[in-house]
């Protein structure tokens, strides 16, 4: 079963799952890689996801982002995914810029995998949230596979889950599922229909068409939206009393559960500060660090 995921830590945390075995302690389970003594197996505490993990696909394209009439698998989208990722890193120097684009391309070299898997595995199980970058890798895979043969299997995210012990967890996207926990959320799978393949790849051709700056999750429908759609989230949590960039991302990541991650909150306080918007009272090379407010703020 080749298992595909739209983000970078979920697709880690599924080839961990897919490496796992399961070892029963009296204090619970815990999870090892490799291959423990058999004596030591238990697979009535926790049963990891069949497989390995050269099964494991990620995609982590952010599709709700930027021109989508381009492939996604172009030039255009590494670029852009690399100047978020540079925007608003710790370092900007020439090494890690180097590293950084290696690791995106990585991306690109993981759907031409996924092709070449295609080829002698038709089974693909795609893992996806109402997180928009999810659900456009969604609708953007169905459309790729319109012609292929293989059977598309689909495990949808719940809003939150009830354990064992009565505790509930809420989840914005796979990223937030531990290892340990994916094999709980296979019984939700299901196998799309021919339909359901041909509704999904239309989705994806009217987003195209549409082409927005961004794609969001409005009433559980995927929007073209412009690009200043999250901006009010920004105005509403910046005040005239000085906070750092970081505070103020994990702040409105918290309160505001829309699914955007936190590069993109960071890219539109760039163009906030550069408008004359946003006010640094105190600069700093990691740009998260920068102490912001309002424009109309006293200096510290």
């Amino acid at each position: 079963m080749i298992e595909v995921l739209f983000g970078e830590s979920e697709a880690g945390s599924m080839k961990c799952a897919k490496s796992m075995k399961s070892l029963c302690r009296s204090d619970g389970p815990v999870s090892v890689i490799g291959n423990p003594p058999a004596h030591m197996l238990s697979p009535k505490e926790w049963i990891p996801v069949s497989g390995t993990p050269a099964e494991v696909i990620g995609l982590p394209f952010l599709l709700d982002i930027g021109d989508i009439q381009k492939p996604a698998d172009n030039t255009y989208r590494l670029e852009l995914i690399q100047s978020l990722h540079i925007e608003n890193s710790w370092t900007d120097s020439e090494a890690f810029r180097e590293s950084l684009k290696e690791e995106i391309h990585g991306y690109f070299q993981s759907y031409s995998r996924f092709l070449t898997l295609l080829k002698i595995n038709k089974e693909v199980r795609i893992w996806y949230s109402y997180a928009p970058y999810s659900l456009c890798g969604l609708y953007w895979i169905c459309s790729e596979l319109a012609h292929a043969d293989c059977t598309i299997h689909v495990v949808e995210l719940p809003h939150h889950c009830e354990w064992k012990d009565h505790s509930l967890q809420r989840f914005r996207n796979w990223g937030e599922v531990s290892h340990d926990q994916f094999s709980s959320f296979l019984p939700l799978q299901k196998t799309l229909t021919e339909t359901e393949r041909a509704l999904y790849a239309g989705f994806w051709t009217s987003l195209k068409e549409d082409n927005s700056p961004l794609r969001a999750v409005i009433n559980g429908e995927l929007t073209g939206v412009p690009e200043d759609f999250y901006d009010f989230f920004i105005r509403k949590e910046l005040t005239e009393t000085p906070v750092k960039e970081a505070r103020l991302i994990g702040n409105i990541l918290g309160k505001y559960p829309v699914f955007q991650n936190d590069l993109w909150y960071a890219a539109r306080i760039e163009h906030m500060i550069r408008t004359g918007e946003i006010r640094v009272l105190e600069d700093s090379p990691k740009k998260y660090a920068r102490v912001i407010c309002r424009r109309h703020c006293k200096m510290l």
